[in-house]
């Protein structure tokens, strides 16, 4: 398999319970999920409760998209700074719905036999190899080499084909770093849900996936992909809702420590750095002063684990200039006295 995209199946063996259809209804031990047409459907309080259920904090703004996406079969294009947490959508509802997650990481140069399908060629030499050895005519191999055997589905077939009750989420995460030629290319994958390969036909999908898009805008998205799309963008959280999420992920906190950590990186996100901190840093910081057994700031703390916050090295000399200039006053957050 490809590093540069994965699936991963959910099942009922693994961590969540499954669910239990009765009549119209499904039950889940962490939110109810309503049977509506064959789909799933929740409502919007449904899914903001599932989601903070899986340690996801969520607005009603986010949580309504997800719904009309959900009820209207349009995928969800999620727009933000990177590590505000985009790709997380797609994972925790993947497992709301108790689905399957297929992921396609989207790269400069992706085509769409790397997203799509292609044929395995040194299987079918092989065949045609075997076929040499027994005096077969190439009219004898050919029909047999271009079945599904000898197919490799990629992340979109594999969205498209996915058998079971339930669609699967398709997370096509990062697409503004794929050509535009990829996109128009997902045009028609996105309207129809369907493709044509020559050698077995038209393939369309029998219930239609769950499909989240994620960008960090480092470049525009062309507006006919975005006109099929419900949009979203997710800001930087606000101090009570990024003390909500460090403490949701890393139960194991202090609440003085949340509370300085939670400040800090709000002070740092209003001043003019390359790459300012996102709340994967948030949360990959608190995770490193836990495992340094540390349980407020000092400055000698916040020294020793500035790569956790800033990864350019320009940034970590714009934090010393900041604090050697006294811009950024790091005392009122530290004294034990504060009301941060």
């Amino acid at each position: 398999m490809s590093a540069r995209f994965s699936w991963n199946q959910r099942n009922a063996g693994g961590h969540r319970p499954p669910l239990q259809q009765i009549g119209r209804t499904c039950f889940a031990s962490r939110g109810t999920i309503l049977l509506l047409k064959g789909q799933f459907k929740l409502t919007i309080e449904e899914i903001q409760h599932a989601l903070e259920q899986r340690r996801y904090i969520c607005d009603r703004s986010l949580a309504t998209v997800i719904f009309l996406s959900m009820t209207m079969g349009k995928p969800v294009l999620l727009e933000g700074e990177a590590g505000v947490g985009k790709t997380e959508v797609a994972k925790v509802l993947a497992d709301v719905l108790n689905t399957t997650l297929i992921r396609l990481q989207c790269y400069e140069g992706l085509d769409s036999s790397t997203a799509l399908y292609e044929w395995n060629y040194a299987k079918q030499m092989l065949r045609i190899k075997q076929n040499e050895g027994r005096r077969g005519t190439d009219a004898m191999v050919e029909p047999q080499i271009f079945t599904e055997e000898y197919l490799i589905r990629r992340p979109l077939l594999e969205a498209i084909q996915r058998d079971g009750e339930i669609p699967p989420v398709l997370l096509i995460d990062e697409i503004d770093r794929a050509d535009v030629e990829f996109e128009a290319f997902l045009l028609e994958i996105l309207s129809d849900f369907q493709i044509t390969i020559p050698e077995l036909g038209t393939i369309r999908a029998q219930k239609r996936p769950y499909v989240v898009l994620t960008s960090n805008r480092t470049r525009e998205i062309h507006d006919a992909l975005k006109r099929r799309c419900l949009y979203h963008w997710i800001e930087y959280p606000s101090f009570e809702k990024e003390y909500a999420i460090v403490t949701a992920k890393v139960p194991e906190i202090q609440g003085f420590l949340v509370k300085q950590i939670c400040s800090l990186v709000q002070r740092l996100r209003l001043m003019d750095f390359y790459k300012r901190p996102g709340v994967a840093e948030t949360l990959d910081w608190a995770s490193a002063l836990i495992a340094m057994n540390r349980h407020e700031l000092s400055k000698e703390a916040i020294e020793d684990t500035l790569g956790c916050i800033f990864k350019y090295k320009e940034d970590i000399e714009r934090f010393h200039t900041e604090i050697a200039d006294k811009t950024l006053d790091l005392d009122p957050i530290l004294s034990p006295d504060a009301t941060v």
